[in-house]
C-alpha cells in the first residue's frame, strides 16, 4: 500500500498527538480585548511531598477500526462451525436409520449372479414345447441383442438419464414429486430402471417409506456392483409383462408370436408400454388402450430425440401386429398341468421338463370351435363363455379349453367352475336301473308326476305316455326319469356316479335325477368315459414323464387298469342307448360319420347347456353359459353345445376309420344315411318281470328288491328294426 493513502483507512490505532500540535492545528480566531484580573490573593506556602515514581505505561492491543471486516470473519466463523457441528450429527442420524433399514436387507450375495428360480417346461404329446413357466419365460437376451427401438422406447418412457444418473435419479424424482402435487394424486413414478431392478429382484410389492429407501440403498449397491448394460439386461429379462411373461422375448412371443430380435418400432412401443399396467395394456385382451398407450411412448422418444416425428407417423400408420389366436395355445391345460407337477416329484424341484397327453392338433381345433361358436351364434344368444374338454377311454387329457380368451381371465372353467350338469347326469340314473334290474325296453310313463309339493315337467311340455327307458333317455323325459329314481333309490344313483368318477357332492333327494348337484366338466366327462370303458373308472391324466434339466426321470406313469364297478354288460346296454339320442332324440344335430353316443343337458332359465358324449377313440364334454349365470337365449344342449361337439369330434377324427362303440363290435353294420331306428314303444300288457338279477340286483339283494318293489320294472322285447311311425 503507498504512503500517500489517508491515515484513517489504515486498520490500527490513530496517531497520538500532543496538546501543543492538537492547539496548532485548531482554526486561529480573531483576538478579543483582554478582560481586568481581578487581584488574587498570596498562597500559603506548603510543604513539597516526594513524588511516587510513575508505573510504566501497559501495552494494550490497538482496537479494530470502525468499518474494518474483523465483526464479519468471527460471525462467519461461527455459522462455519455451528453449520460443522449441525453437519456431523445429521450425518450420525442419517448413519442410523440407514443402519436401521438395512438391518433387514436381503442377502444381495445370493443373487449377484441374477439367478432365476426354477421353471417347467411343458411339452406336448409329440415333444414339441407349447409352454414355460418360471421367472424367464424366454430367451434371455443381451442389450446388444435387442433392437435398437426397444431399449428407446423403454428409456424414453421408463428412465431417460438411465445411463448419467448413479441409481437414484433426483431430477426425475422432484420431478415425479412436483407433478404429483400438481395432479393430486400419484401420477408419476420417480422410480429408476436401477430401483426398479431392486425391486423386482429383493423386495416385495410393498408400498412404504421403508421400502423405498431399501429399494434406493440397493440400487445404489447394484450400479457399485454391475455396469449399467448389465443392469438394463437383467430388467429386461426379468420384468413381469402380462399374460403370465416375464421378460421382453416373452412378451414378444406371446403378443406377437415372433421373438422380442425382431420386434419392429411400433411393436417395441406396445412392449415398453405394458411396463406401467401389464394387464391394462396387454394389446390381447385391450387392444385399444395398448395402442394408445404406443401412442405415448413414441410421443416420449420424440421427446428425447430418439427417433423422429415421420417415423412416428409412419409407426401410427402402420397395419394393427398380428393378435395370438383367442384361448391359450393350450395355456388352461398348462396351467393344470404345473399345479399337478408338485404332487409327482414335491413343492421343491428344481427346472423340470414335463411331457404331457396333449395333441396340439386337437387342442387348436377345440380352441377354434370354442371361438367360433360363441363369436357366432352365440354372440346372439348371450353366451359369452365355455369349456371343452377330450380325452381318450382311459382318460389321456388330449385337449382341455377353459375360457375363450386366457388373457381375459385365467379362471379355468374346464375344471374349476362348479354347474348344475342338468339333463347331462341322467345316463347315472339309467345305469342305476339297469344295475337294479331294469332294461332298455322296459317301460315307464312319460306323464304328470307329482311327488309331495314338487311336480317337474318336460322342456318341451309334452308327454308321450308310456315308453321304453331308451325311449324315455333319448327323449329327455323329466318326468319317466323322476319316476325311475324314485323306483330304485337315489342312494344306489349316488353309489353309481361316485364309482365312476363324479367327486362333487351329490343331493340326496330326487331332483339329483335331473342334475341340480354342481359338477365341473372334467369329472363330467371323466364319468362318461368309464361308460365308454365297459363300466370301469378311468382317472384323466395329463403328465406321462417329469425330467430334470439333466435328462433324469423323475417320474414316468405307468400303465395300469381298473375294476369294474358296475356289469360291463349294464355299460354297454347304456352306450346302446345313448346312441339313439345322437340318431333320433335331443341330440340329432351332432350326428357324426360314425356312432357315436351322448347326452345333452340344459338347466334352468337356459343357464348351462351341456353336451357330452364319445366314440371308440375319444371322450368329449362341452358346456356354454356365463360367468355371472346370466340367462342365455333358449340355447339348449342339443343346440350350440351339440354343434360345438360335433364340430370337434369331425375335426378330431379326420382320416381315422369308423370304429364300432365299445362292446358293440358284433352289432349290425353302422349305416350313416339311416342309422338306429327309434325302438318301439313299450306294449302296456306286457307282464311284468319282476327281480330281474344282474349287477347289484342278484342272490339276497334280488330277493329284497322282489319284496319291496324297488328296482323291478317289467321287460319287453328291445326292438331295433320297427321304427315308430
Amino acid at each position: 500500500m503507498s504512503n500517500d493513502r489517508p491515515g484513517e483507512l489504515f486498520a490500527g490505532p490513530r496517531p497520538i498527538q500532543t496538546r501543543g500540535e492538537e492547539t496548532a492545528l485548531r482554526p486561529r480566531l480573531p483576538k478579543r480585548a483582554p478582560k481586568p484580573e481581578k487581584p488574587t490573593k498570596p498562597e500559603k506556602p506548603k510543604a513539597e511531598k516526594p513524588r511516587k515514581a510513575a508505573p510504566p505505561p501497559r501495552k494494550t492491543a490497538p482496537k479494530a477500526a470502525r468499518g474494518s471486516g474483523g465483526g464479519r470473519r468471527s460471525i462467519l466463523g461461527t455459522l462455519v462451525y455451528a453449520g460443522t457441528v449441525a453437519g456431523v450429527w445429521c450425518g450420525i442420524a442419517l448413519g442410523a436409520v440407514l443402519a436401521w433399514f438395512a438391518l433387514d436387507l436381503p442377502d444381495i450375495s445370493k443373487v449377484a449372479q441374477f439367478e432365476r428360480r426354477a421353471s417347467v417346461t411343458v411339452l406336448a404329446a409329440d415333444g414339441s414345447e407349447f409352454a414355460r413357466f418360471g421367472d424367464l419365460h424366454g430367451t434371455t437376451l443381451g442389450v446388444r441383442d435387442l433392437p435398437p427401438h426397444l431399449i428407446h422406447a423403454v428409456l424414453a418412457i421408463e428412465d431417460r438419464r438411465f445411463y448419467s444418473h448413479f441409481g437414484v435419479d433426483p431430477i426425475g424424482l422432484a420431478r415425479a414429486l412436483y407433478v404429483n402435487w400438481r395432479s393430486g394424486r400419484s401420477a408419476q413414478g420417480g422410480s429408476t430402471i436401477t430401483q426398479q431392478l431392486a425391486k423386482n429382484l429383493f423386495l416385495t410389492p410393498e408400498k412404504s417409506l421403508k421400502r423405498k429407501i431399501q429399494e434406493a440403498m440397493l440400487a445404489l449397491w447394484l450400479e457399485h456392483r454391475f455396469t449399467k448394460d448389465q443392469i438394463l439386461t437383467a430388467y429386461l429379462n426379468r420384468v413381469y409383462l402380462g399374460a403370465g411373461t416375464f421378460g421382453v422375448d416373452a412378451a414378444s412371443r406371446t403378443y406377437f408370436g415372433k421373438p422380442a430380435t425382431q420386434l419392429d418400432l411400433r411393436e417395441s412401443a406396445i412392449i415398453a408400454g405394458l411396463l406401467k399396467a401389464p394387464s391394462r395394456y396387454a394389446p390381447s385382451s385391450n387392444p385399444d388402450e395398448a395402442a394408445e398407450r404406443s401412442r405415448v411412448v413414441m410421443g416420449a422418444m420424440v421427446d428425447a430425440g430418439f427417433i423422429t416425428a415421420q417415423e412416428l407417423e409412419a409407426a401410427r400408420n402402420a397395419p394393427p401386429s398380428a393378435k395370438r389366436k383367442p384361448g391359450g395355445d393350450g395355456r388352461y391345460f398348462a396351467d393344470w398341468v404345473t399345479e399337478l407337477v408338485s404332487a409327482f416329484v414335491g413343492s421343491g424341484h428344481g427346472d423340470v421338463v414335463v411331457r404331457t397327453t396333449l395333441d396340439l392338433k386337437l387342442q387348436r381345433a377345440a380352441e377354434q370351435r370354442l371361438e367360433e361358436i360363441l363369436s357366432g351364434a352365440g354372440a346372439t344368444a348371450n353366451a359369452r363363455q365355455g369349456a371343452l374338454v377330450a380325452m381318450t377311454t382311459d382318460g389321456a387329457v388330449r385337449a382341455l379349453v377353459g375360457g375363450r380368451d386366457y388373457d381375459s381371465s385365467e379362471f379355468n372353467r374346464a375344471t374349476q367352475a362348479m354347474r348344475q350338469p342338468g339333463s347331462a347326469f341322467k345316463p347315472f340314473v339309467y345305469l342305476a336301473a339297469l344295475e337294479a334290474g331294469w332294461s332298455p325296453d322296459s317301460p315307464v310313463e312319460d306323464a304328470p308326476v307329482r311327488i309331495g309339493g314338487w311336480s317337474p315337467g318336460n322342456y318341451d311340455g309334452k308327454f308321450r305316455g308310456t315308453v321304453t327307458m331308451a325311449n324315455a333317455l333319448a327323449h329327455s323325459s323329466n318326468t319317466a326319469t323322476v319316476r325311475i329314481i324314485d323306483r330304485i333309490g337315489v342312494e344306489r344313483v349316488r353309489r353309481v356316479a361316485a364309482g365312476l368318477g363324479i367327486n362333487s357332492p351329490l343331493g340326496k333327494d330326487l331332483s339329483l335325477a335331473l342334475g341340480t348337484s354342481e359338477v365341473n366338466l372334467l369329472e363330467l366327462t371323466r364319468g362318461y368315459a368309464g361308460i365308454a370303458n365297459r363300466g370301469a373308472p378311468v382317472w384323466p391324466y395329463a403328465i406321462t414323464e417329469i425330467r430334470d434339466r439333466d435328462g433324469n426321470v423323475l417320474y414316468r406313469r405307468q400303465a395300469g387298469g381298473s375294476v369294474p364297478v358296475v356289469d360291463p354288460a349294464h355299460a354297454v346296454q347304456l352306450t346302446r342307448m345313448m346312441t339313439g339320442v345322437i340318431e333320433y332324440g335331443t341330440g340329432k344335430s351332432a350326428k357324426l360319420d360314425r356312432p357315436a353316443a351322448a347326452k345333452s343337458g340344459t338347466t334352468q332359465d337356459y343357464r348351462d347347456a351341456w353336451f357330452v358324449g364319445f366314440t371308440a377313440d375319444l371322450v368329449a364334454g362341452v358346456w356354454l353359459g356365463n360367468d355371472n349365470n346370466a340367462e342365455m337365449k333358449r340355447v339348449t344342449g342339443g343346440s350350440l353345445p351339440a354343434k360345438l361337439w360335433q364340430g370337434f369330434m369331425l375335426d378330431a377324427h379326420a382320416g381315422r376309420p369308423p370304429r364300432p362303440l365299445p362292446g358293440m363290435e358284433g352289432a349290425p353294420a353302422y349305416v350313416a344315411s339311416g342309422g338306429i331306428a327309434e325302438p318301439a314303444r313299450a306294449t302296456p300288457a306286457a307282464a311284468p318281470a319282476r327281480g330281474s338279477s344282474g349287477g347289484v340286483a342278484g342272490g339276497i339283494g334280488s330277493l329284497i328288491e322282489s319284496l319291496t318293489g324297488k328296482g323291478s320294472a317289467p321287460q319287453v322285447q328291445y326292438d331295433y328294426g320297427n321304427p315308430v311311425r
